[in-house]
This record gives structure tokens, sequence and C-alpha cells, in this order.
């Protein structure tokens, strides 16, 4: 049966629960709320909401504000895919025409219409968004591998005499910031406070304004600087683009990229390693060779996507989705987790995605994340060496004991506590003992092949190859002999 016609830009039964209500997340209308008390499980509340209404489903955000959730996996397809429906431009929005949403708004960070490529549409959007990836094609994909890595042995070298660690605060938190900086050409701004400030900035705290005064200051300086003394950097090459970004466009888009890779790759750092620490099925897959960490980090954008939710679209005119009749004016939440655990899609959810890379995790459409081979970089770089490092790691807890921080837009793991026998430091600056071996595109880019800035190098000459012992080697052993040129 297809559900009754809902208007979020229109008005509600006063006879429904007051704003407010706690009991059982019901807000006006009869409508659920994605907030509050009665949204502590999201995951549950958009079966729920499936069940209810089908692939589009009617709700509310903080203040009561009409949304809607789109739960179907083909449905967020086609909304990020049809740009003469939908918009990412906020202005579009009813309740922020009239006022329903004030400046104040708890979700005001993710919903204040901001001059980004994110927001654009039309020759504003391919100016602005050809200068990003055009900066991100700069990327030396090889180089900044063997950055992770010694990123990596730098963090491990940190905790690894302790026999001891939590793999969110001392590892998945830092990673990202230490390859974002060293991209973005500021590897001395890297500090705690950067890391605290970003971690800061997207939850809307007290704080989050004096977080974001922080790294603009810290991203406008940088800009400055870049702009009279370019260098082979992201952001000298951001600056001299053909687009001629300003100074600001410069450094609000720098705060952009910064924020999102670092929140995005975090999570599916922390998200990746929990999975191989409590799962025996998973982890027996990984070290036996039946799967690889890449697959390993792509199964997981499928079951946890480092971003559950998009906030969020804008209809242009009258249109219908998923049976459900969308006014002009109306917002719509991208359902990221929702959309890839859609029963069409995947009616067995414990089954295993290997090589299906069509989850929602990047978006898609005009907008679809340019840094997503960044991100999976550092993922599958930053893993490997990790539990090369560490293969004895164990969860020093119960697994009901791990705890999440929850919002509309991602689940953040608390804390990964873990043990191992203590290990010695490494030489963070060793290199292989051969020359590691020229890497496919494919290793690195997954979409619009990006061209190759660096001169390649020269070719040598490679030992006679070594004979394949009687079965196959676990991955880590693999992966060793493949970083020392074997």
């Amino acid at each position: 049966m297809t559900p009754e016609p809902f208007t979020p830009a229109g008005t509600y039964d006063p006879a429904g629960p007051p704003p407010g209500c706690p009991a059982h997340g019901i807000g006006p209308g009869g409508l659920r709320r994605l907030y509050g008390p009665g949204a502590e499980d999201l995951e549950a509340l958009y079966e729920e909401l499936r069940t209810e209404h089908g692939t589009v489903a009617p709700a509310l955000l903080h203040e009561d504000v009409p949304i809607w959730v789109v739960l179907g996996h083909s449905e967020n397809m086609h909304m990020v895919r049809t740009p003469s429906h939908f918009s990412r431009d906020t202005r579009l929005w009813g309740p922020m025409q009239d006022g329903t949403v004030k400046p104040d708004h708890p979700l005001m960070p993710h919903l204040a219409w901001q001059p980004l490529c994110s927001h654009a549409e039309g020759d504003e959007h391919l100016r602005l968004r050809g200068a990003v990836t055009g900066a991100i094609s700069t990327i030396d994909h090889r180089g900044i591998r063997r950055h992770i890595n010694r990123a990596t042995q730098h963090l491990v070298n940190k905790f690894c005499e302790q026999g001891k660690a939590d793999l969110v605060s001392q590892f998945a938190e830092r990673l990202p910031m230490m390859v974002m900086c060293e991209i973005f050409g500021m590897p001395d701004e890297y500090n705690d406070r950067l890391v605290a400030a970003a971690r800061d900035l997207p939850r809307g705290t007290e704080t989050a304004i004096e977080s974001n005064a922080y790294i603009m200051d810290v991203l406008t300086r940088l800009t400055v600087r870049r702009r009279a003394a370019p260098e082979d950097d992201f952001t000298s090459h951001l600056i001299n683009h053909p687009a001629r970004l300003t100074d600001e466009e410069v450094s609000q888009h720098l705060r952009l990229i910064l924020i999102v890779a670092y929140e995005s790759t975090a999570n599916l750092l922390a998200n990746v390693l929990r999975v191989v620490l409590t799962d025996p099925r998973f982890r027996a897959q990984l070290n036996g060779g039946q799967m690889t960490v890449p697959q390993a980090v792509e199964q997981s954008m499928w079951d946890e996507p480092p971003f559950s939710a998009v906030l969020g679209y804008f209809a242009k005119q009258d249109t219908e989705l998923g049976g459900q009749r969308i006014r002009r004016g109306d917002g719509l939440v991208m359902g990221i987790a929702p959309g890839n655990v859609d029963p069409r899609v995947r009616p067995d959810t414990k089954a295993n995605m290997q090589g299906n890379r069509s989850h929602l995790a990047f978006s898609g459409g005009p907008h679809e994340c340019p840094g997503q081979d960044l991100g999976r970089a550092i993922a599958d770089v930053g893993v490997d060496a990790l539990l090369t490092r560490l293969p004895d790691a164990e969860l020093a807890c119960d697994e009901d004991e791990l705890e999440w921080e929850e919002t509309i837009s991602n689940r953040h793991l608390v804390d990964l506590p873990v043990q191992f026998a203590p290990k010695p430091q490494q030489d963070v600056m060793a290199r292989p003992a051969h020359r590691m071996p020229s890497q496919r595109a494919t290793d690195w880019q997954v979409s619009t092949p990006l061209p190759q800035a660096a001169t390649p190098e020269p070719s040598v000459s490679a030992p006679a190859p070594t004979p394949e012992p009687t079965g196959r080697p676990g991955v880590l052993q693999r992966l060793l002999r493949w970083w020392r040129g074997e």
C-alpha cells in the first residue's frame, strides 16, 4: 500500500504530542523524531520507518523541523544523480526560507549555506570542484602511501613498548590528520589541538565556534604563505589552478576537505579495526588470505559507512520519489547507512560484498566525494601497517563494553582498547631493501584516472622470483614481501 502523501512543508495536527514530548520519539503529526529519546538507535529507527512508509519516509529533525529520509538504495542514487530535481543549496529549503530553522539550530553547521563546491550548482560548481579535483590530481599517490606507512610507524612507536593502546584516540583519530597536514603542506601544524578541534567542530558543541576559528586561522595563514611562495603541495596547486580561487575560497575549501576527510577516515579506520578485533571469521579470512585489507575496508563501507547520512538535498520542483509526493522546497536526508542495507540490494546483510563497490559511502552524482581514493589509501595502508606491527593485538575489554557517539550524520566509536605483547620501536624512516614496484593506477584510483604529476621512476632490475612455498601465505606475510620488494 502506498503511504498517505506527506508534505514536510505543511502543518501538523495540534492534537498530536507537543514539541519536546519524549514519548516513543513521536512528534507533531505522529512523525518520528531523528533525535532525542526514542532515537538512540537510528539503525533500528530507520528500519521501522522503512516498514511503515517504504523507501522514502517522513520524519522530524531537531526542533521538530520536517524532513524526508531516503532509505532506498536506488532512490538515493536517483536523488544524487538528478541535479535538475534535487540540489545541495540549502537556501532552497522551505523551513530555511520561512524562518522555521533558526540561526541557532543545533544542525546549523551542517545546514548553513556556504560558497563551496558542495553547495554550488551549474558553472559555479564546475569552477570550484574543478579546482579541487585538479589539485587532487597532483598528489603523488606512491609518495603519499609511503608517508601513510611512516606516519603509522611513528604512531605505533608511541605505544608499542607498553603492550596496550586505545586504537581510536592513539591511532584512528591521529593518522588522518597527520596525512592531511602533509598533503596540505603544513606538517608542522599537526598537534593535539588541531586533532581536538577537528573532532569538535562537526559536533555542534558549545566550543565548536572556537574550534572553527582555530582551524580557519591555521588554514588562512597557510593560504597567505602559499600565495606568496608556492610549493609542490595541494594548497599551492589549489591556489594556482586556472579557476583563480580567492584566498577566502581557498581557505574555506581547505577546511571543508580537512574536516570531511578527517572525520570520515577516522571513522573508517576505527570501524575496520573493530571488526578485525571482534569478528573471528573476518580476521581468519584476512589472515588466511581469503580477504585483502582493501577488501576488508570496502566491506566496512557497506556495513558501517563513515558517514551514515548526509544533510541534505532540496527539491527544486514538485516531483515524486519512492512513491511519495515531494514538493518544491522540501528537504531530504541522504540515508547512506539505511540505503546500504536496502533489502532489494542486500537481502542478506551478513553476505560478503567483496568486489562490489556500489555502496553509498561516497555519495554519487555531481557531488560524489572527490577524495575517496585518498581515504581508501589511508585506511588500506594504515590498517595493514598497524596489523603487521601488532599481529597479536586483541580487544582488551568485552565487545559489549564498547561505546559509540551517534548523531544523525555518523556513528563514532569512542575507544578501542587493545592489548598485545610489547614490541620494540622501529626506525620510522627505514626504507625497503629494494625500490618499491610500480603500482597500477587501480591500486590508488577507483574513479576517474588522475594524471601522474611526478616523473616516473626509472625501472630497476629485479632479482629472480623466489619460488612460492607450498600453501598460500597469509595477507600480512604477502604484504610484507611486497613492502620489502621480494
